[in-house]
């Protein structure tokens, strides 16, 4: 049987729901140009000569696209090339300015070998390109080809069939002693000589998720601090701590890795979303990783924020119940409804500043929502009693205080501002008749928010502290006091 190329667009949640690593390497850049060109000097003289059948399926659709075709004596050309109207690919860097539409392929192998063989033939793609791909942590595999999703058409459900029947993993040593979902789960690849077998499963990420911000950052002017166990990080907004699924080269944790000339690469302890800038631990050693970790369960660990808020908040906890998909919009609920979680966030204070001025928008890329009322804004010290995702920024806006720069959250306070009760949530939410009629007005809400922010909102981990005050840290000034990344 020819190669199974199920090329998908698929929303965040299905990408992030699957298993991944964050294990790479910390070779110079030089080093890595010479791995890379030896690369394609031994991969250019293969020649892609056999038949293969390619389905191709849309997530934009909510059915999917299939389209087969047959080919033989394929050689892939001397020059990136085009791919169903994707553009021309060449490499990785340097890192665009702007991130382009998703772009995820899954293959099964037909043919043993090189992964970046494969991959390039496969895909028509340039082997260095297919090269910075491994480099950044944007290809995986699985012994086995996982489960098509219930939208798969029928054809994909016989290939998959085909690949995985009993008769034929039954001739497989890899998977011998090992379960069939033990065989699915997947794993990113680091070596482009990484050699795949036969009916491996390969996912490439053909567009990972780029972080231009990382190229423009004075990393060494944001270490706070450097232990043996530790370092503490102010992080700039519009990064990554730990880097993506398909992005672990542009992160807080590479970058502060090369600017303290490291040689074992940094690790990370917490997370605080892309927008967000702020204090950040990264541990020095797996062993600091659990132990801080540990004092992250045993909420020993305490964190304070600066929230730029478009409104007042009043002084003291604030309280409301989160759903459990993982998936934004998070949505929010003044009441209690079992098996939501529970968030808290105290507000220390709010004061009065100005709203940032054009200037300070302009460098920062802050996004209008469409807020009517620009001549203030409020600074809030929060103190984060539990650490839910958005947590602040969801938080917030329910209370109608949306975070400045909230291209999310801010579109759907707004909303339920001028017009009371479309939040099915909210405190003004209505009373419905049927379930069918809740589960409308839910969709209709989640629609009110917008896109998550393309670089920065007005909020920051300003402070970190854990073992009573021992370890103390604070983060410099915020971008809305007009400080110079």
């Amino acid at each position: 049987m020819g190669p199974a190329i199920l090329t998908s667009i698929f929303t965040n949640g299905l990408v992030s729901s699957l298993c991944t690593s964050n294990c790479r390497s910390f070779g110079t850049p030089l080093a890595l140009a010479r791995t890379l060109a030896s690369a394609s000097a031994s991969s250019s003289s293969n020649v892609f000569s056999r038949r293969h059948k390619r389905v191709v399926c849309c997530s934009n659709n909510p059915t999917f696209t299939a389209e087969l075709t047959a080919s033989s004596d394929i050689s892939p050309p001397a020059t990136a090339s085009s791919f169903n109207g994707y553009p021309e690919y060449n490499r990785l860097l340097p890192c665009p300015d702007q991130n382009g539409p998703p772009r995820v392929e899954h293959l099964v192998v037909s043919e043993g070998g090189r992964v970046l063989d494969y991959i390039y033939k496969a895909l028509d793609l340039p082997p260095l390109f297919v090269a910075d791909l491994i480099h950044f942590g944007a290809v995986y595999y699985a012994l086995v080809c996982p489960e098509p999703p219930p939208s798969a058409t029928p054809e994909q459900v016989r290939l998959f069939k085909e690949v995985t029947a009993p008769s034929v993993l039954r001739k497989r040593p890899s998977i011998k002693g090992k379960t069939v979902r033990e065989a699915q789960k997947t794993f990113r690849i680091t070596d482009v000589n990484e050699f795949v077998e036969v009916g491996t499963y390969l996912r490439v990420h053909v567009h990972p998720k780029r972080f231009p911000r990382c190229y423009k950052i004075d990393w060494k002017s944001r270490i706070i601090a450097v232990t043996e166990s530790f370092v503490v990080l102010d992080k700039p907004a519009g990064t990554s701590v730990g880097g993506t699924t398909d992005n672990i080269e542009e992160s807080c944790a590479t970058f502060a890795t090369r600017a303290l000339g490291l040689t074992t690469p940094l690790m990370t302890t917490h997370q605080i979303d892309n927008c967000t800038e702020g204090c950040v631990v990264l541990a020095r050693t797996k062993k600091y990783c659990s132990v801080f970790h540990g004092k992250i369960r045993e909420k020993r660990v305490k964190k304070l924020y600066l929230a730029l808020a478009a409104a007042r908040m009043p002084v003291g906890i604030v309280t409301h119940y989160m759903r459990p998909v993982n998936i934004a919009p998070r949505l929010i609920s003044e009441d209690f409804i079992k098996g939501w979680h529970l968030c808290q966030l105290e507000v220390l204070e709010c004061k009065e500043v100005p709203w940032p001025s054009t200037v300070i928008e302009e460098k920062y890329h802050i996004e209008d929502s469409g807020w009517p009322l620009k001549n203030s804004a409020f600074e809030c010290k929060i103190n984060l009693l539990t650490g839910r995702t958005h947590q602040i920024r969801t938080q917030l806006a329910a209370c109608g205080a949306p975070i400045v720069g909230d291209s999310m959250y801010m579109p759907a306070a707004i909303a339920e501002i001028t017009t009371p009760g479309l939040n099915p949530f909210g405190k003004n939410e209505k009373q419905y008749t049927t379930e069918s009629d809740k589960e409308t007005a839910v969709a209709e809400w989640i629609s009110k928010h917008g896109k998550e922010p393309g670089v920065v909102i007005g909020l920051q981990a300003c402070q970190i502290s854990w073992d009573d005050g021992e370890h103390f840290y604070k983060a410099g000034s915020p971008w809305w006091m007009g400080e110079i990344a």
